[in-house]
């Protein structure tokens, strides 16, 4: 569904992607792991056309999407759910989840996915007509998970969704995850916590300083042994 080739992506002068190539296929769950720094965050910018590449090209279901604008990638069927949640704090529940469908024109299938995120997030209908910046912690990453699908992707980019949030919350989160992921919806996962990214991932990275060091599955990736010492907290 996606592949990266060779990828190097730059801030100014300084080399962020150092030739990264990856590939996620359709139904997959893919973790990006690695240190801070490491590149994570800057791959699905690149990938969502918020940065561009100075070499090397981006494929999404067959077709070279490098270069392309932001806009018409999430055409494409790719939504970017970013770090930081990113919400239109003074904008109500409801109406960020419509802006979340900018690129849609069926009201009447807008309405059944709104409906849809709220069958996944109950406390966001309880709170659909609250300002978004004044919800919780919790609940704004929830928003910014549903205003994503409301693109209906095929392809969704995930960036750091347990940051700062309480371990049950986290829990209900990413079993929410998996439940999007049984429904159709293939994710590219950056996640921090490298031990809940191995739980739920089918395949996982490693990125070290803008490179790849290592790929393999997520089961086989929980029992290397550098993996564990570095990412894992197993000595």
């Amino acid at each position: 569904m996606l592949r990266l080739d060779d990828v190097h992506t730059y801030y100014g002068n300084i080399a962020a992607l150092r030739g990264v190539s990856l590939e996620v296929h359709q139904g997959e769950i893919v973790a990006l792991i690695g240190a801070n720094g490491a590149g994570k965050t800057t791959t699905l910018r690149t990938i969502s056309g918020l940065l561009r590449p100075r070499f090397g090209a981006i494929y999404f279901e067959g077709e070279r999407i490098d270069g392309a604008p932001p806009h018409a990638i999430a055409a494409r069927g790719i939504a970017h759910c970013p770090e930081g949640r990113r919400l239109f704090n003074r904008m109500t529940v409801r109406e960020n989840l419509e802006l979340g469908a900018f690129t849609r024109h069926d009201r009447a299938g807008i309405d059944v996915d709104i409906a849809r995120v709220f069958e996944l997030f109950p406390r966001l209908r309880e709170r659909q007509t609250q300002l978004a910046g004044t919800l919780s912690g919790g609940e704004q990453q929830m928003l910014a998970i549903g205003r994503a699908l409301m693109l209906r992707p095929r392809l969704l980019l995930l960036d750091e969704p347990s940051m700062g949030l309480a371990p049950i919350v986290v829990e209900t989160i990413f079993a929410i995850l998996d439940d999007i992921n049984r429904q159709g919806v293939t994710i590219l996962l950056v996640e921090q916590n490298a031990t809940l990214a191995l739980q739920i991932a089918t395949r996982a990275y490693v990125l070290e300083t803008g490179r790849v060091s290592l790929a393999d599955s997520a089961v086989r990736l929980r029992e290397n042994e550098s993996v564990q010492r570095v990412y894992l907290g197993i000595q």
